[in-house]
């Protein structure tokens, strides 16, 4: 079992966590990107500075670059850290797309499909005609051209971050990785089922997908405390992340059965209650997304984890360096022996 770590990707601090991140053995770091620093530009100066570890970008907001720039970036990446990146893309939502980038938030799914197939057709060195709904190219009744990559083709690894369940059929289908937001192993064929319908239809099996669980990590003894903590963070997420009618967390975790209960969050949120909200979270949200508690605690959900085809549990860790780097040595022992 593989252990990934998560940045914010612009502080000196960060950046030096994970150079000695990876002298602990961390097998990838991924860098997200919201409506603060970009994920790419981070990452550029990572690869170097460091030698082993992948790079990941978890999430890259699809429609904020067109899909022949981010091959184009993916490929530059690649070039960059020797074979290292991974390019992991998501569609985000419909206030950052629209409020902040100014991309109207329409037909995600086909719109993600067409992005990985520009991707792959760019990347292996083909010419760019593309017959799509979403990115026609060249643009009909224009004067552009199908034009071919000048840089070197490359192979790049694509991860989607998908919730809903056509999102992750086609994940299954397409991706090379699914980075998996809101996944709890007691309900995980919320996800799983989906997932592994796409892969049946492409022909292949669920375990040729990896499945990156990004989960904030603490060691304690009073593991109530910090599940309740973490279950209140999510009030912003089910409250602020999408509209009253489109929300993707609300949606995952209602297939999960908590349906009533993130309805009541939302609606305590969106009437300005914001502590009502957080304290109408329902702890075990906070419990079974995470890796919270004795270190025999956490091995226990890590066994589940990997039950479920986890492949690599992503670390979000607080405090300062030294604390988060013990955090992260503990977890690296823990996953070499849920592997024996």
């Amino acid at each position: 079992m593989k252990v990934a770590v998560g940045i914010a990707g612009a502080s000196r601090q960060d950046l030096d966590f994970v150079l000695e991140a990876e002298r602990l053995g961390v097998d990838s770091v991924w860098i997200a990107e919201t409506w603060g620093y970009d994920a790419l530009t981070p990452l550029a100066f990572l690869a170097a500075r460091t030698k082993r570890v992948k790079l990941g970008t978890g999430i890259v907001q699809l429609g904020s670059r067109s899909p022949a720039l981010l091959a184009m970036s993916a490929m530059s990446m690649q070039a960059l850290s020797g074979g290292r990146f991974l390019l992991g893309m998501g569609t985000s939502g419909p206030q950052v797309m629209e409020g902040w980038h100014g991309v109207r938030f329409d037909r995600p799914v086909t719109a993600t499909r067409e992005t990985i197939e520009i991707i792959r057709m760019v990347t292996s060195g083909e010419r760019l005609a593309h017959n799509g709904r979403v990115y026609p190219l060249p643009l009909p009744d224009t004067v552009g051209r199908a034009l071919r990559s000048s840089a070197e083709p490359t192979s790049v690894s694509i991860y989607i971050a998908s919730m809903g369940v056509k999102n992750l059929e086609l994940t299954g289908e397409l991706a090379d990785g699914w980075l998996g937001n809101c996944f709890m192993p007691e309900t995980a064929d919320a996800f799983l089922v989906p997932l592994k319908a796409g892969a049946a239809r492409a022909g292949r099996s669920l375990s040729e997908l990896d499945h990156v669980i990004p989960v904030a990590v603490e060691f304690t003894d009073d593991e109530e405390n910090a599940a309740r903590r973490h279950a209140q963070g999510y009030a912003f997420t089910i409250g602020a992340m999408g509209t009253p009618s489109q929300n993707f967390y609300v949606e995952a975790f209602t297939r999960q059965g908590f349906g009533e209960e993130v309805r009541a969050v939302q609606e305590a949120w969106l009437e300005g209650r914001r502590e009502d909200a957080a304290e109408l979270v329902p702890i075990e949200l906070g419990r079974r997304t995470n890796l919270l508690g004795t270190p025999d605690m956490i091995l226990e959900r890590l066994q589940m984890l990997r039950s479920c085809g986890v492949g690599t549990v992503q670390a979000k860790l607080a405090g300062p360096t030294d604390e988060r780097l013990t955090t992260l040595a503990t977890l690296l022992d823990l996953c070499k022996q849920v592997e024996g």
